[in-house]
């Protein structure tokens, strides 16, 4: 029975660590590598992450800089990150690509604080889905006599803790997200 506790507290976890990666690449009003880190360039004909084939820093709040390891991609880049839907245009000096963040309009804002909404709600649905696989394996230790009907009881109540605080720790990274979003 500890091990399916455990493995449910694992895989909630999961969970909202996952939330919180899609957070990241949430545009907000402020410069964040992870903004374009995962933007695929067709590098030598394979599409690469941004990050694996150059050095990606943030010197101010508002500015993204972009250093490629190799003269070839600069072009490259710049066309993948036109091409994303992040609404960014880089401007290439041959040296460097630079990215100006600008503010975002009141309408963007409550877009992408729905976006988040909807992240946390798929976060949610998530750990309330390793929920029910758990309690369902509880259920089928009992029906094959493994665990007694305490031990289930006690195994349901455990996951339900892990779920309200999964649940709960959700609702907190959103609201977090949602200021940051908001704040010009």
């Amino acid at each position: 029975m500890k091990d399916i506790i455990t493995a449910c507290q694992d895989k909630m976890h999961k969970a909202i660590d996952n939330l919180s990666r899609e957070f990241s690449r949430l545009r907000t009003g402020r410069a964040s590598t992870a903004l374009v880190e995962n933007i695929k360039a067709d590098y030598y004909g394979t599409p690469t992450p941004l990050n694996q084939i150059s050095s990606i820093t943030v010197p101010d709040a508002r500015t993204i800089t972009i250093q490629p390891w190799d003269k070839g991609a600069f072009g490259l880049i710049d066309k993948a990150i036109q091409k994303s839907d992040l609404g960014l245009n880089p401007v290439n000096d041959g040296k460097i690509i630079r990215i100006s963040i600008p503010p975002l309009t009141e309408e963007r804002r409550k877009d992408l604080a729905k976006v988040a909404k909807k992240f946390a709600e798929e976060a949610k649905v998530a750990v309330r889905n390793i929920r029910r696989d758990a309690n369902e394996q509880l259920k089928k230790k009992l029906k094959d006599k493994d665990i007694t009907e305490d031990d289930e009881h006690k195994g349901v109540a455990e996951i339900q803790k892990l779920t309200d605080k999964y649940v709960a720790e959700a609702d907190s990274v959103l609201a977090k997200k949602e200021k940051e979003i908001m704040e010009i």
